[in-house]
């Protein structure tokens, strides 16, 4: 998928993505960046950047990826687990995520996401994602 398909993907119906204004960047076959406002919608009670909107941007970035990497005709990609380590405050701007890949194996893939400040480049956040990729039903003939 391009970039603009993964976007309207995304944020084309009411997700968690799109209420948080979490847009997608750049897409390479190394990784998949995005960013996220620090504003009202992703700040907890004393204005920093919540760290559960950390999660959400490091857990789309991550998902997303790794779906790039199969056939999404076959095959889907669901999360089994995620971690994030929360490193530095942030009150305003924008929150840059990168998703790169550690492991992409046939039935799990592991992603790590480094989450930065887009004004200081100062890491805030670092997340490791961990994916199931599952088959999907095989699609019942039609009856004629």
């Amino acid at each position: 998928m391009t970039l603009e398909q993964l976007n309207q993907w995304v944020s084309n119906r009411p997700t968690l993505a799109d209420a948080l204004g979490i847009e997608l960047t750049a897409l390479t076959d190394e990784y998949l960046e995005g960013r996220m406002p620090v504003d009202g919608r992703t700040h907890q009670p004393m204005g920093l950047l919540h760290g559960g909107a950390s999660v959400a941007l490091a857990e789309t970035l991550g998902s997303v990826a790794a779906a790039t990497k199969i056939d999404p005709t076959k095959q889907a990609c669901v999360g089994l687990e995620i971690n994030a380590n929360h490193l530095k405050g942030v009150r305003d701007g924008y929150v840059l995520g990168r998703a790169t890949a550690l492991h992409v194996g046939r039935s799990t893939q592991v992603w790590e996401i480094r989450i930065t400040h887009e004004e200081t480049g100062a890491l805030v956040c670092i997340s490791r994602i961990t994916m199931a990729v599952i088959d999907l039903p095989a699609a019942k003939p039609q009856q004629a």
